[in-house]
C-alpha cells in the first residue's frame, strides 16, 4: 500500500513540474500563447502581402504576447502608416511596435 501511495505522489509531483514548464513568464511565452502569436504573425503577414502598395518581403513581422513588432525597410512614411494600420486591424493584436525605417 505504501509503495502505491509513493508512486502516486511521484506521478503527481512529476505532472506538476511538466505543467509548470509550460507556463508563461514575463520573458517567455506559454505553449498556448506561442501558438496564438504564430497565428497573429501569419495573419499580419498575409494582410501586408495582400496590400499592393507594400513590398511585403522587406517588412519583418514578429509577435510576442500579442504585441506585434514591424521592422524592415519601406519607401515612404505613408507605407509605414499603412503597415501599422493594417496590423492594428488584425484580430488578436494588442499593440504594434514600429521599428520600420525609410530606404
Amino acid at each position: 500500500m505504501k509503495i502505491a501511495q509513493r508512486m502516486m505522489t511521484m506521478i503527481f509531483a512529476a505532472s506538476l513540474l511538466v505543467i509548470a514548464g509550460c507556463a508563461s513568464t514575463a520573458t517567455r511565452e506559454g505553449t498556448g500563447e506561442y501558438v496564438d502569436d504564430s497565428v497573429i504573425t501569419t495573419k499580419v503577414k498575409a494582410e501586408i502581402f495582400n496590400e499592393p502598395t507594400l513590398k511585403s518581403m522587406e517588412i519583418n513581422v514578429e509577435t510576442f504576447k500579442g504585441t506585434v513588432q514591424l521592422s524592415g525597410f519601406v519607401t515612404s512614411n505613408a507605407n509605414i502608416d499603412k503597415a501599422v494600420a493594417i496590423t492594428r486591424n488584425v484580430k488578436g493584436v494588442r499593440s504594434v511596435k514600429n521599428d520600420m525605417r525609410l530606404k
